[in-house]
């Protein structure tokens, strides 16, 4: 196992480090120049060329590349070509309002989706249990900013339970207040993940039920329950965790666009504007911030899959 986590570890910093070189080289594909966030519309060639300078695409792409890339080595995102600012930190204190959106709406729709998913496949001959299937793979349809749309019309608009947007002042000073701002974008990413989530939870709940080793412990003896929590659990738990890895990633990204329909202070406005400005740093800050994420989430989605399935362990020290 540590063989493999040694593996794996060394898989992640090569699928970054390319991540790295396509995230560079592709924002310098697109037109324009980044000096151009620095420039006026009736900028003489002199205020053109020291802008230049300033930000360094007066360099080779080679040499702009491996300048940026040393500097994220050190961690270093740069500074913002707006506001003179550096990116970490205001990377970090947009993070305070996307990591707990993500994990909140994530738990969410984790305890939606496994209900839905099992109860879907446990009654998939009864009426309801056609019908949960049926929203589930309508809720995969829905766009998410669609979601978040007629909630605020519903809640906020109409019946005025929660804030149509915005964050406190003060962060998380106040946390009723802080949540209660987070309350209808949580839903909101909660609802669409929860219905692909409901989708895979079915799909493996499907095959455990019609597997050998369920029937032949019901044959001992064992009720239903007890024949699903001794056998039924870990398999299906396994194809389930590899998905779940890829759904909190999806929340990730998703919690990203949510928070431009609620106008939250996380990386979603904060990516916006810079685009909106042509602001290199922050964008390459937030988009390498995001990739890492990506990336380790589906790292630790691996490592739970193989601590779970002893077969899984079994195939990786080569004595399968």
């Amino acid at each position: 196992m540590a063989i493999y986590i040694v593996r794996r570890l060394a898989f992640l910093v090569v699928s970054l480090a390319l991540a790295m070189v396509v995230l560079f080289f592709l924002l310098r594909v697109l037109p324009g120049d980044p000096s151009n966030a620095l420039l006026s519309v009736n900028a003489t060639p002199e205020q053109i060329e020291a802008a230049k300078r300033q930000v360094g695409s007066d360099q080779p792409l080679i040499a702009q590349f491996f300048s940026w890339f040393g500097a994220m080595l050190t961690l270093n995102l740069g500074q913002s070509f707006i506001s003179s600012l550096p990116v970490a930190p205001e990377i970090a204190s947009r993070l305070a309002v996307t990591i707990p959106l993500t994990l909140l709406a994530f738990v969410l729709a984790l305890a939606l989706g496994l209900v839905i998913g099992f109860v879907a496949a446990w009654k998939s001959g009864t009426w309801y249990g056609i019908a949960l299937s049926a929203v589930s793979q309508l809720g995969i349809a829905v766009p998410v900013f669609w979601v978040g749309i007629l909630l605020v019309s519903t809640f906020s608009i109409n019946l005025r339970w929660f804030p149509s947007g915005g964050f406190p002042r003060d962060d998380w000073a106040d946390p009723a207040a802080a949540l209660t701002s987070l309350a209808l974008p949580v839903i909101t990413v909660a609802i669409v993940m929860s219905a692909s989530i409901a989708r895979y939870v079915r799909s493996a709940t499907l095959d455990v039920i019609g597997s050998d080793y369920l029937r032949n412990s019901r044959a001992l003896g064992a009720t239903f329950g007890q024949a699903m929590r001794r056998h039924g659990v870990r398999n299906g738990a396994v194809p389930v965790i590899s998905i779940l890895g890829i759904e909190l990633a999806t929340t990730f990204l998703g919690a990203v666009v949510v928070e431009s329909v609620f106008t939250l202070p996380g990386l979603g406005s904060m990516l916006l504007r810079a685009i909106e400005q042509h602001d290199y740093p922050n964008i390459q800050g937030i988009l390498f911030v995001s990739t890492f994420a990506v990336l380790l989430i589906g790292f630790a989605a691996d490592v739970v899959q193989r601590l779970i399935d002893p077969r899984l362990r079994l195939s990786i020290s080569g004595n399968r």
